[in-house]
């Protein structure tokens, strides 16, 4: 396994910053292996709804997880607001850093995760493959 780390600053967005990570170091397949720092918006996809919900004021990020791949990223995150108050869900485009993030990515070396359009739930869903 490798492994990749990498510290976020004020403003960067966090799913754009992670996409050109993944493409900038060639990973084929990544997962999260920790994540910890902070935003100043956040926009999430909540369960089973269509539209993204952007959230202002200052949040810590209690967690962040899912894979990673050049053929396409699936990231899960849950934020607290300053009363503890947390919520989760889908991480789209515009969650922008307030202090830092600090995340380290594992990558398996012997596979290679695609997303391919699952029959049955119509989605782009993970798909692992074994180098060969």
């Amino acid at each position: 396994m490798k492994i990749f780390a990498l510290r976020l600053k004020p403003e960067q967005d966090l799913k754009k910053s992670l996409k050109n990570f993944v493409l900038t170091n060639n990973i084929e397949a990544g997962f999260i292996l920790t994540a910890v720092g902070s935003l100043q918006q956040a926009t999430i996809r909540f369960a089973n709804q269509n539209e993204s919900h952007v959230l202002l004021g200052k949040f810590e990020i209690v967690s962040l997880v899912g894979t990673l791949s050049v053929n396409g990223i699936h990231l899960h995150i849950s934020i607290a607001d300053s009363e503890g108050i947390t919520r989760g869900g889908h991480l789209v485009d515009g969650c922008l850093i307030y202090t830092t993030a600090e995340i380290v990515i594992g990558e398996s070396e012997d596979l290679i995760f695609s997303r391919e359009v699952d029959k049955q739930t119509g989605y782009l869903e993970l798909a692992i493959y074994q180098k060969s």
